[in-house]
């Protein structure tokens, strides 16, 4: 599943998948088998670290995370090792991986403006092949319990285009609202397309 954010890139100061932070949890995913059945698998939720950068490249490159991301077909495994490597203290993404390999991620980039701290832009993606199968809600329940619960953000913000049905309703259901439209913001299949903004807001319940 993927998702418009204001950077080229996820950014986050590089962190090792062991110790704190990296979770481990059984969800049931639909398994491409003769039979279809459904099978439960362990899904690692962790930091990113430099040695995705191949998994991640792959991932943004497919046609059905392209098409709703800001990645081009052209970009290098190199660039996303670049990007990795710039990433800072103000940026945190998260990471699933299943059997070894990376097949989702999702990053928040609190923005730098003294006045502007409480606020952070929100995106994801998720391999083609695994949308639908409750990897970007995980993603969005570490992401977000890291948002309201140790960085105390107010406003977490995000862009989608209108035809992404499926992000814009799993947005919906974590409390993320449609705040108005961007007109001919990005360029999508020959054409110029709209962006969507939604945004969720959390007041700490000790000031209400």
């Amino acid at each position: 599943m993927g998702r418009i954010t204001r950077r080229s890139d996820y950014r986050q100061p590089i962190t090792p998948a062991s110790g704190k932070g990296s979770k481990i949890q059984r969800i049931r995913l639909e398994k491409i088998k003769d039979f279809g059945m459904k099978a439960t698998m362990d899904l690692l939720i962790r930091p990113v670290r430099l040695s995705d950068s191949e998994d991640i490249n792959e991932m943004r490159r497919q046609e059905g995370v392209r098409a709703n991301t800001l990645a081009l077909a052209t970009e290098t495994v190199a660039s996303s090792e670049v990007f990795l490597r710039n990433m800072g203290s103000d940026d945190h993404v998260l990471v699933a991986e299943l059997d070894g390999k990376v097949i989702g991620m999702v990053g928040i980039h609190l923005l730098k403006s003294a006045r502007q701290r409480h606020i952070a832009c929100l995106g994801m993606m998720v391999r083609t092949e695994y949308q639908g199968r409750g990897i970007g809600k995980k993603l969005l329940e570490n992401i977000l319990d890291l948002a309201d619960n140790w960085l105390m953000l107010v406003r977490v913000e995000l862009e989608v285009t209108p035809d992404n049905e499926r992000a814009i309703c799993l947005y919906n259901s974590f409390g993320f609202e449609i705040e108005g439209r961007k007109k001919y913001s990005i360029i999508k299949g020959g054409k110029y397309a709209d962006l969507i903004i939604m945004a969720r807001y959390n007041i700490p319940s000790q000031f209400k």
